[in-house]
């Protein structure tokens, strides 16, 4: 039997960059506007937006994503400063994330489908090179961690150019077999087109 059990999404979490180094911990520390009045969970995947702030990405089968975000500072309603694994979304001023943007960064991540975002499914072992789409699961105010996952493709389905993700290993810890076919409830990926790379800037306004 596998151990450990993947049992829910927990987002993308940096394992290393693309070429095999080790990953450092290097974060970006970026602003998020205070009229931002969206959760922002541990794992869960951002973009900068017109102002230098930043928010969710948003990027399911398309979109912009800048990185992904390993947690934040803030000033709750009491005026002390917390440092803290999500960004509540409300009641905070002088919110700053940290933000992994390096666009040579790997992710390992969870797989669920399209259907049931909360229930971790598993691929074999020819979703390596395949494109994929993220879903937004519930992130959670008790760990701080996100619900976020990639979907597993449909038979035959992977080579869209326009979504987000490109898988590039799996992980063998978590698989198990399935009918004789090993299966893997986790892949590593990197962001395909990642916003600090990408020719599209955002508006500038004086």
């Amino acid at each position: 039997m596998a151990y450990p059990t993947i049992s829910k999404p927990y987002g993308f979490k940096p394992v290393n960059r693309i070429d095999g180094l080790p990953y450092a911990g290097a974060t970006q520390q970026i602003r998020i506007a205070g009229t931002y009045n969206t959760a922002i969970y541990f794992g869960d995947t951002v973009k900068v937006v017109a102002g230098g702030s930043i928010e969710l990405s948003g990027a399911t089968t398309s979109g912009t994503i800048v990185g992904v975000f390993m947690g934040c500072q803030y000033t709750n309603s009491s005026g002390q400063t917390v440092q803290a694994q999500y960004y509540p979304g409300t009641a905070v001023t002088n919110a700053i994330a940290y933000v992994v943007v390096d666009p040579s960064a790997a992710y390992k991540v969870a797989i669920t489908t399209s259907g049931d975002t909360a229930v971790v499914t598993g691929a074999n072992q020819t979703i390596v090179g395949a494109n994929v789409a993220t879903v937004y699961g519930t992130g959670s105010t008790a760990t701080g961690d996100s619900g976020s996952s990639v979907v597993l493709p449909a038979n035959g389905a992977g080579a869209v150019t326009t979504l987000p993700f490109r898988v590039i290993a799996v992980v063998p810890d978590t698989s198990f077999v399935s009918s004789g076919v090993v299966i893997y409830p986790e892949v590593i990926v990197k962001i395909n087109d990642p916003q600090y790379t990408a020719l599209t800037g955002t508006a500038y306004t004086a």
